[in-house]
């Protein structure tokens, strides 16, 4: 049966691959090789099937071989791609530390100029009142030169009557007009005169309260103007800071009741202008609005105080990364951001306060706690030293460790915390609003 197959094939595939015969001639003998269709089949078959296996293969090969080589080739683009990235985050970071540094210098500068205005102020308001105590003693010499007016002309109606009321004998006529006359004209004489005087003291005295009346008008338009750019100022300044608290989640007026409370420090509360026993109700309108700016650069003063002593700046101000964010982590709470960097990098205190902790703790290794006003505290972990003691007194922008590796850390880093009562706070959210201070 098989047999039988293979004839049928034979004779079919004949007409395409007709029978070959592979003659081999020897000394004495000639033999051949008979090639039947099913054979030649079998065999070209096999060779296109080994063709193809290595087409296949070499193209495999080539293939993988252009795909590593883009692979590296696409790891090398991003990985510069990435470091280009990061430097420029970190030129975008310096240029706003430069620019918050910068607004930190115009904002002294305005504080200065502020005080300066003060001090022009309290002067002009010094000479205004000046002014008017001056009109008010020429009023009064003009007064009094008017009464005078008025008594010698009584005397010279008074003489004239005399005159009329005279008897009526000659001799005695004539000598009573002759002293009446030489009376009159005497009379006449100082009443020209002082009423001359007077009439001159009356100019004077106008053209005085003309030129002090203008004086006081332009001292008022000064003032106003003085007033109207403190005010301006003064409420460009305050915005920022109250967004800065607002941001931080904070209320600015319990910030500034919890400063006044605990103020001590020179130079301020800020002294009103005036005092009044009946409260502000009596005051003028340069006055209120005087008191008015001397409360709210006396609010500047406590923002400032306050700035300092709530960790709105950065521990780290040379060249790092963060690494984690606050917020769960692996079924765990994060509670801080990790800021990594070489081992050394310096690590400030972002804030003035007192060191509460400076010590190793377990899984933060070298630790340093700091507490601030508020009821704010911050900590620093995995340092690989530290550079104060429990007790020390720190102001904003001291040098309080070194970033290491300590306690449970994967890699030189800062991890840095911001509590509040105990209770641990995003640290971006005081960083972000710090961006408007510093």
């Amino acid at each position: 049966m098989p047999r039988r197959i293979l004839d049928r094939l034979n004779t079919r595939l004949e007409r395409w691959l007709p029978e070959q015969r592979l003659f081999m001639k020897s000394d004495s003998a000639t033999r051949f090789v008979r090639l039947r269709p099913l054979t030649q089949a079998s065999v070209l078959a096999i060779g296109a099937g080994l063709f193809l296996w290595s087409t296949v293969a070499s193209a495999m090969l080539f293939i993988d071989g252009i795909s590593s080589g883009s692979a590296v080739q696409n790891e090398q683009v991003a990985k510069l791609a990435f470091e280009r990235r990061l430097d420029a985050l970190s030129k975008e970071r310096d240029a706003r530390a430069a620019e918050a540094h910068a607004a930190q210098q115009r904002f002294q500068t305005a504080l200065e100029q502020v005080s300066k205005m003060q001090s022009t102020l309290l002067a002009s308001e010094e000479r205004r009142r000046e002014l008017e105590t001056g009109i008010d003693v020429i009023q009064s010499t003009l007064r009094r030169t008017m009464d005078e007016r008025d008594t010698a002309r009584l005397a010279l109606a008074k003489s004239e009557g005399k005159v009329k009321n005279a008897g009526p004998t000659q001799a005695a006529r004539a000598e009573d007009m002759a002293k009446t006359v030489d009376m009159l004209t005497a009379a006449l004489g100082e009443t020209a005169k002082e009423r001359d005087a007077a009439s001159d003291d009356a100019k004077s005295a106008q053209v005085e309260m003309d030129r002090i009346a203008l004086e006081k008008r332009l001292l008022e338009e000064r003032n106003n103007e003085i007033f109207t750019t403190l005010e301006g100022a003064v409420k460009i300044s305050m915005e920022p800071l109250d967004k800065v608290f607002k941001q931080a989640g904070m209320d600015p007026n319990h910030v500034l009741a919890e400063i006044k409370k605990g103020y001590s420090g020179t130079g301020g509360p800020l002294t009103p202008v005036a005092l009044s026993t009946k409260g502000t109700a009596d005051l003028d309108g340069d006055t209120a609005r005087a008191e008015s700016i001397l409360r709210k650069l006396d609010e500047m003063n406590m923002y400032r105080i306050a700035v300092d002593k709530l960790p709105f700046a950065m521990p780290v101000k040379s060249h790092f990364r963060f690494s984690s964010p606050f917020g769960w982590r692996w079924g765990r709470m994060h509670e801080g951001v990790d800021m990594a960097a070489p081992i050394g990098t310096k690590v400030y205190s972002p804030a003035d306060g007192v060191v509460i902790a400076a010590e190793w703790e377990r899984g933060y290794g070298n630790i340093v706690k700091i507490r601030h006003g508020f009821g704010i505290t911050t900590r620093y972990g995995h340092l690989n030293k530290i550079r104060v003691k429990v007790g020390q007194k720190v102001s904003q922008g001291d040098w309080i460790a070194d970033m290491g590796n300590t306690g449970h850390s994967t890699g030189p880093h800062l991890h840095y915390e911001i509590r509040i009562s105990g209770k641990p706070i995003n640290p971006m959210t005081f960083i972000k609003a710090g961006k408007n201070v510093f």
